[in-house]
């Protein structure tokens, strides 16, 4: 793999910290992540974009094993380095774009008119966005055959949350309701350059067909106020999101107790709620 820190220094770049870069040096990890985008049965077949491609390392693993890929970097200093550091891979194997991650398209940058093969996202997620670009993978889930991300351990284990555990919260049910998830593996510090101030790790989304729960503003309107006063009853913390006898009928129609809190239900019971009272 190219090393990062090396790219940098040719370029006379450093790490920005405006831009949340920690860049992968591991190349046991870069290795490890681009099997996780691109396994083994379908290596030549799938289509990957990967956001926040940086200098290339995980672009050119990946680019070893997909049949194309569309590397995305913001930052206007790098695109330059990064096409100079996969300038011997073959013609039309990696295409760089100048863009935002936030505002990517995947399914138009995948390529909407030539379906074949398994389509992937993939990224090592800027810690301050990670939360727009889950919602981002969420709202182009059914565009997506997989999606892996590096993210804080902490997030990792929110997504990967079953009801009832302290991790489980808002995040998990808006993420789950259009994805199944696992966390795959720890990155350490170390792994990077710089290395950040927590552990990292990879999480695999793969999307549910059909979705667990539509995202409407009734089904937000319930996950938002369960998990904004988690030692409420749901009775109280559901009192703002319609009359109370409404929420009463709609949760004994449902078998929902209003005398339990919001990390003991399902996705599928938040979106029963959901259809229960109407949109």
């Amino acid at each position: 793999m190219s090393d990062a820190r090396a790219a940098l220094r040719r370029a006379g770049l450093a790490p920005k910290k405006s831009f949340g870069q920690n860049f992968l040096v591991s190349p046991s990890t870069v290795e490890a992540i681009a099997a996780a985008c691109v396994p083994d049965a379908e290596v030549g077949r799938a289509r990957v974009v990967e956001l926040g491609a940086g200098t290339g390392a995980l672009t050119r693993a990946l680019a070893a094993r997909a049949a194309s890929v569309v590397a995305v970097e913001r930052d206007r200093d790098l695109v330059p380095v990064l096409r100079e550091e996969l300038a011997d891979l073959p013609e039309g194997r990696v295409t760089v774009v100048e863009g935002d991650a936030q505002t990517a398209d995947p399914r138009a940058l995948l390529g909407a008119t030539t379906p074949e093969g398994t389509r992937v996202l993939c990224g090592n997620l800027p810690y301050q966005i990670t939360g727009r670009l889950l919602q981002s993978a969420v709202t182009h889930a059914g565009d997506l055959d997989r999606v892996v991300f590096m993210v804080q351990l902490e997030v990792a284990e929110r997504l990967a949350a079953e009801p009832g555990s302290k991790a489980y919260g808002a995040l998990t049910v808006f993420v789950r309701a259009a994805f199944r998830a696992k966390k795959l593996f720890n990155v350490s510090p170390g792994s990077f350059h710089p290395p950040p101030d927590v552990t990292s790790a990879v999480i695999l989304l793969e999307p549910e067909r059909p979705p667990r729960a539509e995202e409407t503003e009734t089904f937000r309107a319930l996950v938002k106020g369960a998990f904004g006063a988690r030692r409420k009853t749901l009775r109280n913390a559901w009192s703002k999101v319609a009359a109370p006898d409404a929420i009463a009928r709609a949760a004994e129609s449902t078998g929902i107790s209003l005398g339990a809190r919001g990390e003991t239900l399902s996705v599928e019971q938040f979106a029963a709620m959901a259809d229960a009272l109407g949109d």
